[in-house]
């Protein structure tokens, strides 16, 4: 009935309430279309809605890293790293950043990290092997991840 009301000149200031977007979905949206700069300005407007959301930091890391600013992508990681030490795909993504950037020492760390917590889901196995491989090919020895145990300690 609200329309009708509004449509009828009955509207009060409750009906007039603007709505909130969802600048999330939005800048994903945006980000598989390909419109990065866009998508960064959605991603920009989530994290002015939500300023501790980790994944929303990563989501704009990765979007910066595929517009080139690696500088950015590599602060964005970093804020989202210290919002959750344990966002599995700031870890993986921040060490390929720094091994670009001759940073083996930092690489190795965040991969470790990674591969200490890996993603579940069915393409974490490729994920995995990528950064185990990147990791020896530095000459440094992948950890174990800690097995499942149904017990617990």
């Amino acid at each position: 009935m609200g329309f009708w009301r509004r449509l009828f000149g009955g509207s009060s200031r409750d009906d007039l309430k603007p709505q909130r977007l969802d600048y999330l979905n939005e800048a994903l949206a945006l980000e598989r279309q390909g419109d990065y700069d866009a998508a960064l300005t959605s991603y920009r407007l989530a994290v002015r809605d939500h300023p501790n959301d980790a994944r929303i930091l990563q989501n704009m890391a990765i979007c910066f890293t595929k517009t080139g600013r690696i500088d950015e992508a590599i602060r964005h990681y970093r804020r989202a790293l210290e919002l959750d030490t344990a966002l599995a795909g700031a870890h993986y993504g921040l060490a390929f950043l720094l091994l670009k950037r001759g940073d083996p020492d930092g690489a190795a760390q965040h991969l470790k990290a990674f591969l200490i917590q890996p993603p579940k889901g069915p393409d974490a196995q490729k994920w995995v092997e990528h950064a185990t491989n990147a990791l020896r090919d530095m000459g440094v020895t992948p950890p174990t991840s800690p097995p499942l145990s149904a017990e617990a300690p």
